[in-house]
């Protein structure tokens, strides 16, 4: 079973990962339907859909483990 912090770890790795994505995506799809915004405005939408990604991927992992983590 996964530690606690282990999960944090692996919930901050995921997501700093998926905001480097997320960026270089807004700032193609975005343009490409109309929308411009500056760049510090894309940082602070993509930290704020980062901080609910953490929350999101650090819960369903401890989800995951309670529920696969306990010997029958």
């Amino acid at each position: 079973m996964q530690s606690k912090k282990h999960s944090m770890v692996e919930a901050l790795m995921n997501v700093a990962i998926g905001f480097g994505v997320m960026l270089a995506a807004q700032l193609v799809i975005f343009p490409a339907h109309g929308i411009y915004i500056g760049f510090s405005t894309n940082l602070s939408v993509g930290a704020w859909f980062t901080a609910v990604s953490v929350i999101r991927t650090y819960g369903l992992r401890r989800l995951f483990n309670k529920y696969t983590g306990q010997t029958p």
